[in-house]
């Protein structure tokens, strides 16, 4: 658990899962409110939001972690940080795997691992932490700025000189079919593209390392006005520079650009400025601990999140799955959208549930 302090961290990283789970578990996709689906392509919507700054939060925490880890001896920090990483890692590619089976002619069949997505979500966020701590541990935090704004341009040159920025012409799926094939891909675009691919890994560990430094800006200067007043100003002028450069590089969160990376984390230091300033200067913590329970157990209750939803697709009711059952009779009596809405918010409250019971009994699941 985080000190008081930094209550305002924790509760940046709880809204983010709460987010995340109402994104990812609509009733039904196609009645689903705007703000909670993600750009078509280029663009930015509010669900765009959440990944990148679950990204930033990793930073956040490694702010704390990393100097720990420094001071242990044999090799300490690497076995800490490399464990750390290949475990997520692991998490998210059987979380795809799951669950290892699927109904062929009437018979169960082992789901052969030659046509299971390697890349996603959990997969992103091990690498991002994995080489943010590689680079801030023998580049150190100056090394660490140059490498970002490396990334950054070097990545829109990538991107411009060895495709376009469409769907099907940018250089982030020629890499993934090159180098993986379409099997290993997501679908979920109409055709094999990953938007956690390989290549779009590079600007968001940039995403960890700008939740690093504010995780680092934050300790070393306290919670008071001066603290809040430079992240906004660093925030809005972040804003500033990534809608200039979204007119050459347009700000898309499915192949990461270079300018949706600035975009998010000016987006992250602004709310984070206001939560400090309602939670830490102001004291109006009333209202947090929802999201402290998110907070305290993050890894575990998205996985739970997704894993959950997975049976619902599997058992049935009658001849449909429980998820579409479940939507349609019951949810959709309050209408397609809101209906789709409450499905997704009924889940998240289901999940809060099981960590507010861990929280109570002091259950916290940590890698």
């Amino acid at each position: 658990m985080q000190s008081n302090r930094y209550l305002s961290i924790d509760v940046l990283r709880g809204i983010t899962v709460t987010l995340m789970i109402v994104v990812n578990t609509p009733g039904n996709h196609a009645t689903t409110f705007a703000p909670l689906l993600h750009a078509k392509w280029h663009g930015f919507t509010p669900t765009d939001w959440v990944f990148p700054t679950f990204m930033f939060v990793v930073g956040n925490a490694m702010s704390f972690s990393l100097a720990k880890y420094e001071t242990g001896r044999g090799g300490y920090f690497f076995k800490k940080v490399f464990k750390r990483a290949l475990i997520i890692f692991l998490l998210g590619y059987l979380l795809y795997w799951f669950p290892f089976f699927h109904e062929q002619d009437g018979k169960l069949v082992f789901k052969a691992i030659s046509e299971t997505r390697i890349f996603g979500v959990l997969q992103r966020i091990a690498l991002g932490y994995l080489f943010a701590s590689l680079i801030l541990h023998f580049l150190r935090e100056r090394g660490a700025v140059i490498f970002s704004v490396f990334a950054l341009f070097g990545y829109w040159l990538l991107l411009y000189f060895f495709g376009d920025y469409s769907l099907t012409g940018n250089a982030v799926l020629k890499l993934d079919l090159s180098l993986f094939g379409d099997k290993h891909l997501y679908h979920g675009e109409g055709i094999a593209f990953d938007p956690e691919g390989l290549l779009s890994t590079l600007p968001a560990i940039v995403n960890v390392i700008g939740g690093y430094f504010t995780g680092r800006f934050i300790q070393q200067k306290g919670n008071t006005y001066e603290t809040i007043s430079k992240l906004m100003i660093t925030g809005v002028s972040l804003l500033f520079v990534a809608l200039c450069w979204s007119n050459f590089f347009p700000i898309n969160k499915k192949i990461w650009t270079s300018s949706f990376v600035l975009y998010t984390v000016g987006l992250d230091l602004l709310i984070l400025s206001i939560l400090i300033f309602i939670i830490e200067i102001r004291n109006e913590k009333k209202w947090t601990y929802f999201f402290e329970v998110f907070g305290k157990n993050t890894l575990f209750l998205y996985l739970l999140s997704e894993i959950g939803i997975v049976f619902f697709w599997i058992f049935k009711i009658g001849d449909q799955p429980a998820y579409v059952w479940l939507y349609q009779n019951v949810f959709r009596l309050a209408g397609d959208y809101s209906g789709s809405f409450l499905f997704a918010f009924s889940w998240m409250m289901l999940c809060w549930l099981v960590g507010y019971a861990m929280d109570k009994k002091r259950i916290y699941v940590k890698v």
